[in-house]
């Protein structure tokens, strides 16, 4: 059409923007967790809806000797990557053990790292963290530690070869939201490998918040799984994650102390 501005429409397609880790590429920004729903019909469900295609399982509440069904049956192995965790692990050893015993049962060396340092708050501890995910690397695992939201402890982590580093929103199923975005922009700012948000979600608006910061990806459970309506909050999840990368990659307005006039003042009708 004569006159007609041609311009970037990356609002068609706002998923069309894959990300790599570890040297496999995705395209969903939402990472999802196996625990507290009522059922693996709801767990597979809310995996569905959400659209992720990583989701994480603790191993160390997965009996997979017994031949009962787990949260494992939630999953279909051709669309879903399975990201091990090792949730309920307090010192370094232990951790490294359960990463251990993850790829030896068929699991893959992609492995959530996490060693807790206190079993109120679920912070981790960032010294033992370091010291197995030295251990994990140079044994060949794909190491996503679960960490503080410390840009410090960050910037070691990925120097010691981690391919993701995820810093807390806030405490672990507190639905607190974003707690400290001024250091997840420091963390952002030296990053040479995927952030992702990990723990402290609550409503879709923390997911896009996340998103928005420029963070590679958001990590959740709780949020969804302990929802009034697991499934429904998977869908606004899902939602808030995409509207939140596009809103990143859009560019948002500069932020004003006083107001600035939406139309111009120019050409005015006296």
């Amino acid at each position: 059409m004569s006159g007609t501005v041609q311009v970037a429409d990356i609002s068609r397609e706002p998923m069309d923007d894959p990300w790599t880790l570890g040297g496999r590429t995705f395209s969903s920004r939402l990472l999802v967790g196996t625990g507290k729903y009522a059922s693996i019909e709801q767990t597979r469900a809310a995996i569905e809806e959400s659209g992720a295609e990583i989701v994480t399982v603790a191993v160390r509440r997965v009996d997979l000797s017994s031949g009962a069904p787990t949260v494992l049956d939630a999953l279909d192995k051709k669309r879903h990557t399975l990201l091990p965790n090792t949730a309920a692990c307090y010192t370094a050893d232990d951790a490294v053990r359960t990463a251990r015993l993850a790829r030896e049962a068929g699991l893959g060396d992609l492995v959530k790292l996490e060693v807790i340092g206190d079993p109120r708050t679920l912070f981790p501890d960032n010294e033992a963290l370091l010291v197995a995910a030295r251990t994990l690397v140079a044994e060949g695992f794909a190491v996503m530690p679960y960490c503080s939201d410390d840009p410090i402890v960050c910037k070691k982590l990925q120097e010691i070869g981690c391919v993701a580093v995820m810093p807390l929103g806030a405490p672990i199923g507190s639905g607190l939201g974003i707690r400290n975005p001024f250091n997840l922009r420091i963390i952002l700012e030296q990053a040479t490998v995927p952030v992702l948000v990990d723990a402290g979600v609550g409503t879709a608006s923390d997911a896009a918040i996340a998103l928005e910061l420029g963070c590679t990806a958001v990590l959740m459970n709780t949020a969804i799984a302990s929802a009034r309506h697991p499934i429904a909050m998977a869908r606004a999840m899902r939602l808030a994650v995409e509207a939140g990368r596009l809103a990143f990659r859009s560019g948002r307005i500069e932020q004003r102390l006083y107001a600035s006039a939406s139309s111009p003042l120019t050409g005015l009708i006296a």
